[in-house]
């Protein structure tokens, strides 16, 4: 019954904040997508009203921890607020097979921040040290940019350590034209390879890890590591470049049990997710983005497909069989 009233939920219309709303007012090839979206807000809504509260961090083991309600991602989208609410300057995490820590170096919203990982025995890289796989069937996800966020952080491929760090374009810090509505990051332990074309898409990997957009209900801290279970891939081409992007859900979501392949994620959220990366660029007079294979979101089994290869690639990029060029790898 439960279930039923939170698909019945899905298709009513939420209450949008203004401020969301006017952050892509200026936008109008994204407002369809925004329609769309507001479904999936609606219904992680209903699931938040139930909640207290959620941890932000990877497991109950967490030394350190931070509990907000749900509700949170309505908070005024600025660059970093729900990061801000969800994570102290240091905190730790530890699993069964492995502990990292966080430590924030610089300040925010300049250049010199820089978010860096440690283990037990030093740096840690959360892109080469961090294991790919969780407990399970699961995958490990390094958490890059909050939902409702606009700041657009990521892992330093090119720097020692592979701190997360804002991206800088033309001199300037990066910022979205809108908020995500996802959790975004990576998943460790991959490589895109730009020297490898895909046979069918006739395009070349983007020399980044693979991206997840993490569609469950809580906003997750930057810098955490979030087991997820993957549920389908989208095969965007940015400025000709193939860069994958997993869909997936946290582990301990409440609608982790429902969703197992692509087939059980709404359509609005699946055209939403689309829609976004199509357009989010154009602000900045730039080509709306295309996708392979009819623009559809491949099963669950292709995305597992694909997170294997691009581990292969990481693999032989790691061993020193494929040439670095300016990639840190540690080695």
């Amino acid at each position: 019954e439960e279930s039923k009233a939170l698909r019945k939920k899905q298709h009513e219309t939420p209450t949008f904040g203004p401020r969301q709303a006017a952050a892509l007012s200026h936008h109008p090839p994204m407002r369809a997508a925004t329609n769309l979206l507001r479904r999936h807000v609606s219904l992680h809504s209903s699931l938040a009203a139930r909640s207290i509260g959620v941890s932000l961090f990877v497991d109950p083991t967490m030394k350190f921890s931070a509990s907000v309600s749900l509700l949170a991602f309505v908070v005024p989208a600025s660059a970093w607020a729900p990061a801000a609410l969800a994570r102290p300057a240091f905190s730790t995490l530890t699993s069964a097979l492995f502990s990292v820590s966080t430590e924030v170096v610089g300040e925010e919203k300049t250049e010199s921040f820089r978010l860096k990982f440690k283990g037990d025995d030093g740096v840690l890289s959360p892109w080469h040290d961090i294991p790919l796989k969780g407990s399970g069937d699961s995958y490990n996800m390094v958490v890059e940019i909050p939902k409702m966020t606009k700041a657009k952080m990521e892992v330093a491929t090119k720097e020692e350590g592979n701190p997360i760090a804002q991206d800088i374009k033309k001199g300037k810090l990066r910022d979205y034209h809108g908020p995500i509505f996802w959790n975004y990051g990576c998943l460790p332990q991959t490589w895109e390879d730009p020297n490898v074309e895909h046979p069918e898409l006739k395009c070349f990997g983007d020399d980044d890890p693979i991206d997840v957009v993490e569609i469950g209900s809580a906003s997750l801290a930057m810098g955490s590591v979030k087991e997820v279970k993957p549920l389908g891939v989208l095969a965007m081409i940015d400025d000709g470049e193939l860069d994958w992007k997993v869909l997936a859900i946290a582990t301990d979501d409440p609608l982790a049990a429902e969703y197992n392949d692509i087939g059980d994620v709404p359509d609005a959220v699946t055209a939403g997710i689309r829609e976004w990366f199509r357009w989010y660029k154009t602000p900045d007079d730039k080509p709306i983005n295309s996708f392979g294979f009819d623009e559809k979101f491949l099963d669950v089994a292709t995305a597992k497909e694909v997170i294997e290869e691009t581990h292969e690639a990481w693999k032989k990029l790691r061993s020193g069989e494929t040439d670095a060029g300016k990639l840190w790898t540690g080695k």
